[in-house]
C-alpha cells in the first residue's frame, strides 16, 4: 500500500483544495445542509457508493473513508482507495473540524472543514443523513463534487434512487454519477428471481 500524494486520492473528506477550484454549492443545497447530527454516531467507516467524477479519484474503486473523534474535538480522517490498473492501495490521513458552533444539545451542523495539508481547509457538507441510524449520507464539497455514502458496501436500490432524486432537486448533475465497485459486492441481474409461468 502506498501513501498518497496530492492528486492520488480524494474521498468525501479529502477536500483540501475544492473551495478554490470548484463552484460553490447550489443555493438549494446550501439550505439543505443538516442542522444537527451526532458526531459519535458518524464515526467509523463509510463506503463510497457513487460520486461525480473528479480528477482526484480517477480510476479508483473500493473507496472508503474512516472517521474517529480526537481529544481536541476534531475528527481524524483516513481515506483509502484501490487502483486496479496499478494493483495498489492509496491512503491519506487528515483531520476535519466543525465549521459552526455546537448546538445547545451538543449536536453539530453538517458543515465541516477538512485539511490534509497544514492550514489549508476545504468544505465538506452533509446534505442528507439517515437519522437515527446513520446508514447512509449524501455529501458535497461544491456543485461539481457529490458523494453517496453507505455503512455497507452496497446500498439498496430504493435508497439510491431517493438520494439521487434528492441530489437532482438540489441542483447536482446526477446523470453524471459514477457507481463505485466495492469489495464483496453482489452483482444482480434484473429479473433472475422471476420464475417463468407456464399456462
Amino acid at each position: 500500500m502506498s501513501v498518497i500524494r496530492l492528486s492520488a486520492l480524494l474521498t468525501p473528506l479529502f477536500a483540501l483544495v475544492l473551495t478554490s477550484c470548484s463552484a460553490p454549492l447550489p443555493p438549494q443545497a446550501e439550505q439543505a445542509v443538516v442542522q444537527r447530527f451526532d458526531p459519535n454516531q458518524y464515526v467509523g467507516t463509510w463506503y463510497e457508493i457513487a460520486r461525480l467524477d473528479n480528477r482526484f479519484e480517477k480510476g479508483l474503486e473500493q473507496v472508503t473513508a474512516t472517521y474517529s473523534l480526537q481529544a481536541d474535538g476534531t475528527l481524524k480522517v483516513v481515506n483509502r482507495g484501490f487502483n486496479p490498473d496499478k494493483n495498489d492501495w492509496s491512503e491519506a490521513i487528515g483531520k476535519a473540524k466543525f465549521a459552526d458552533p455546537a448546538n445547545a444539545d451538543g449536536s453539530r451542523t453538517g458543515r465541516l472543514k477538512v485539511s490534509f495539508f497544514g492550514p489549508f481547509y476545504g468544505d465538506y457538507n452533509i446534505l442528507e443523513l439517515d437519522q437515527p441510524y446513520y446508514n447512509y449520507a449524501l455529501v458535497s464539497s461544491g456543485r461539481d463534487y457529490l458523494w453517496i455514502l453507505s455503512r455497507t458496501p452496497q446500498l439498496t436500490y430504493p435508497i439510491k434512487q431517493h438520494l439521487m432524486a434528492k441530489a437532482k432537486a438540489l441542483g447536482f448533475a446526477t446523470d453524471q454519477l459514477l457507481f463505485i465497485r466495492q469489495s464483496n459486492q453482489v452483482e444482480y441481474e434484473s429479473g433472475r428471481h422471476v420464475v417463468p409461468q407456464h399456462h
